[in-house]
């Protein structure tokens, strides 16, 4: 039975939950987003460098999803400078959350005192308090020591990662570490697979946390691979990814199953991506579903060639969701 005690957490980090706490939000659950802390590119990456603080882009991603708030709260949030000497490109969430760390010492108390500025309708916690680098080690041999390298990093021909961990080695978030053991449900939402998903997973503790818990655990599929990490890759390919770093199976797969307009597929084949193929035929753990965005994106121009173009529909998503509860 759906309930204000129910308890909801969602592992990943930028659109994919913001996509999907925006969604669940509506719904009388307790809610706690949990972030990864590798991010060191953009905004996040030039304040992480100046301060010395964990990276705050998916932390306010993840505010501004579940802000009681949907209007000017929530854009002030996302708003990003477009001018001005030193603000250029800095986004002005960044900017609070980094001036809340300093104010009051640590990143996690500044996210408490954020959630009661911004009156949020759920929690939102890094997966550890440590300030580490993603690495990534490549079936060429190749390794790779920053989250935005590896995010930029085109990959060759049948290159792939092999393996995925942070510099130097990190703990758990002890409040993280809590919220996952008492879950019952724990989603893993769609997003960069390894960036977002997996940088999260190979934090030391959390999958014994995920493993101790009695929660379901639900795995969104992402609608299009990505050439940086998920070349050519199929759900089942994802999906054994995913189950690797967990070690263990999830309990529930939800992945789309509609039509992507042309106009889209176009866009994507120019950066080399494709929607990722469903061959999961047999897993009866599999639920498929009509999960696009209708209205709630802008229609890529002709020659637009920006990345995520795509989106979930949250109001979609979050209902497939709590058909599983």
């Amino acid at each position: 039975m759906l309930n204000k005690q129910t308890k909801i957490v969602v592992i990943g980090g930028g659109t994919g939950s913001f996509v999907l706490l925006s969604g669940l939000k509506q719904y009388p659950v307790d809610l706690t987003a949990i972030v990864p802390v590798t991010d060191d590119g953009g905004s996040t990456g030039r304040l992480r460098d100046e301060f010395g603080f964990l990276p705050v882009g998916d932390m306010r991603q993840c505010l501004a999803a579940l802000a009681s708030e949907n209007g000017i709260l929530r854009q002030l949030l996302l708003y990003r400078f477009n001018k001005g000497a030193g603000l250029k490109g800095h986004n002005l969430g960044n900017l609070i959350l980094t001036s809340l760390e300093d104010l009051v010492g640590s990143e996690p108390e500044a996210i408490e005192v954020a959630a009661k500025i911004f009156k949020l309708k759920g929690k939102v916690l890094p997966i550890s308090s440590q300030l580490v680098k993603l690495a990534a080690s490549y079936s060429t041999g190749k390794t790779i020591i920053s989250e935005h390298k590896i995010e930029t990093h085109k990959l060759k021909v049948g290159e792939t990662i092999k393996k995925l961990y942070t510099v130097p080695k990190a703990v758990t978030n002890p409040k993280a570490t809590k919220a996952i053991k008492q879950a019952d449900l724990i989603i893993l939402a769609a997003g960069d697979l390894y960036n977002s998903i997996i940088a999260n997973l190979v934090i030391s503790g959390t999958k014994k946390a995920i493993n101790q818990s009695k929660a379901k655990i639900v795995y969104v599929i992402n609608l299009m691979t990505l050439n940086s990490q998920t070349h050519h890759f199929t759900a089942k390919k994802h999906l054994s990814e995913i189950e690797k770093y967990l070690e263990k199976e999830v309990d529930h797969i939800l992945i789309n199953n509609q039509p992507i307009p042309d106009i889209y597929l176009k866009a994507y084949k120019k950066l080399d991506e494709f929607p990722v193929k469903d061959d999961l035929k047999r897993d009866i753990r599999v639920i498929r579903k009509h999960l696009l965005a209708d209205s709630s994106y802008q229609k890529p121009k002709s020659d637009s060639l920006k990345r995520s173009l795509l989106r979930h529909d949250s109001d979609k998503l979050a209902s497939a969701i709590i058909e599983l509860i």
